[in-house]
């Protein structure tokens, strides 16, 4: 364990050296760290050979090669030893290896690292994945950071901490943070990485909620260990099967989350469902949160079959196809999910909000199209429209066309009127909505001076229609460009 003040010499040595995600980037050039998104070294090799204090921390922790003994103290003055005294680094024979990685990370305004475990097969060496594996950043931690909501708050809870790095973002706009794992391994690191980033952070042992048990949140942000694997399949990777069966875990992270709440809080999610013969994905994830009583906004983002998700998680771990073992293990987790009833593996994102209303709105969707991220914007927007729709009077609201919707029309070249009236959302979920002339008419007027019954009272008598009618009939369409975020209050 490194000392306070070993943690701070560490911190100072990384900055001087400039070993940030800029700073490595700068050093390794677009064709280098391309390369090395594939996994690839050799490009960033060739580019890390002057000796400079931000070249050897790059070969060191990014690359996972040796560095000689003498590079290593230059660019960790004093520190050598007591990283290894920590088993963070190995030194013998003159060289110096990394043991776990120290990477840089970053948002807008912020130069972190995050201490995790090293990539695994990075240097050519493949093998099963050690079962307490702590994993560093991921597409999974990148995309619940774009989704989780920015807002000040004052409790944020960092459910399955990992290596800290959801806890990192928490920490920017939370009073206060509490991160919890059940992995001894990733409990330390996650206190290290709080530490290293001058950041306070309340990390705690234990599954689920239950080691903040009577405690509650404004935001609760998780990607919890969600992947639906046969409960004697191998061993367990702790930082992504639960030892629960199907998708338990997830059903427990929702169902549980109203307790845990504040009012107005939210719980965002990142997760998998199971496909069951015989019922709908909708009304299982629905099944989940409506008894809780809260407004919902679920996004499934793709569909694996059980073949696909197999291969995925048995890469994951490292192990090779064409083995017996990677055959068997095969066999079995197909077995398992046949006896589950699973006919797919849905992946997506969850976002709760306590509301306290006793209309609660409970949205469940597929989205297979664009998202321009980050999603948290979209995710606030859409509650501020749920609140509009469920509180106010709809079409005696004075709504406006929202600042990222384009419309594109479609037709015959010298046509009078358009074969088709597009709009298109440019933020958020990129969702487009095809209108008829009467819809294009009353959206295209909706600049916040006419209540939307008001425009289509004046539609109504242009075109000679009963009034009532149009507005019962084209009421549900303002509602759907309400809650989809092409009009807003």
């Amino acid at each position: 364990m490194l000392s306070p003040s070993h943690i701070a010499s560490l911190r100072s040595a990384l900055a001087a050296a400039g070993f940030t995600v800029d700073g490595v980037y700068a050093v390794l050039g677009d064709e280098a760290h391309r390369a090395l998104s594939r996994n690839q070294t050799v490009p960033a090799l060739r580019a890390t050979g002057g000796g400079a204090p931000v070249e050897t921390l790059t070969r060191l922790f990014s690359l996972q090669v040796a560095v000689p003994r003498e590079r290593a103290d230059a660019a960790l003055p004093g520190l050598v030893e007591p990283l290894v005294a920590a088993g963070m680094l190995d030194a013998s024979g003159g060289e110096v290896r990394a043991l776990v990685d120290v990477r840089p990370y970053g948002d807008e305004g912020h130069d972190w690292w995050v201490v995790c475990d090293l990539t695994p097969g990075l240097t050519g060496a493949l093998g099963a994945t050690r079962p307490d594996f702590v994993l560093g950043i991921s597409e999974a931690s990148s995309s619940l950071a774009q989704l989780a909501r920015r807002e000040p708050v004052g409790r944020a809870l960092d459910l399955g901490t990992g290596c800290g790095v959801q806890a990192l973002h928490l920490a920017q706009h939370s009073g206060s943070v509490v991160a919890t794992d059940v992995n001894p391994r990733a409990l330390a690191m996650a206190r290290l990485t709080a530490a290293l980033n001058g950041i306070e952070v309340d990390v705690r042992d234990g599954s689920l909620y239950e080691p903040v048990a009577g405690e509650t949140f404004d935001l609760i942000a998780t990607n919890p260990p969600f992947v639906i694997s046969p409960p004697d399949g191998g061993e367990r990777l702790v930082y992504r099967d639960a030892g629960m069966p199907g998708d338990e875990m997830v059903r427990r992270v929702v169902s549980g989350a109203a307790e845990q709440l504040n009012p107005g809080g939210w719980c965002q999610v990142l997760a998998n469902w199971a496909h069951t013969d015989g019922e709908p994905w909708t009304e299982r994830v629905r099944s989940w949160i409506e008894p809780a009583g809260l407004d919902a906004w679920v996004l499934q983002r793709e569909v694996a079959d059980p073949a696909t998700y197999v291969e995925m998680w048995l890469a994951d771990a490292g192990l090779r196809t064409g083995t017996a073992e990677h055959a068997a293990r095969y066999e079995a987790w197909l077995d398992y999910l046949a006896a589950q009833r699973v006919t797919g593996v849905g992946f997506g994102w969850l976002s709760l909000r306590k509301a306290g209303s006793d209309r609660p709105e409970v949205r469940v969707e597929e989205w297979t199209g664009e998202v321009a991220q980050p999603l948290a914007p979209a995710v606030s927007e859409w509650a501020l429209a749920v609140d509009a729709v469920r509180d106010g009077d709809l079409l005696a609201t004075h709504w406006r066309v929202a600042r990222d919707v384009v419309q594109e029309t479609y037709g015959p070249v010298g046509a009078d009127d358009p074969e088709a009236i597009m709009l298109h959302k440019q933020t958020g979920v990129r969702r487009t909505r095809r209108l008829d002339t009467i819809g294009a008419g009353l959206v295209s007027t909706c600049d916040g001076d006419l209540a939307a019954g008001q425009i289509l009272d004046a539609l109504a008598q242009l075109l000679d229609q009963d009034a009532g009618a149009l507005r019962e009939r084209y009421a549900p369409l303002v509602r759907d460009l309400v809650t989809e975020g092409f009009l807003t209050a």
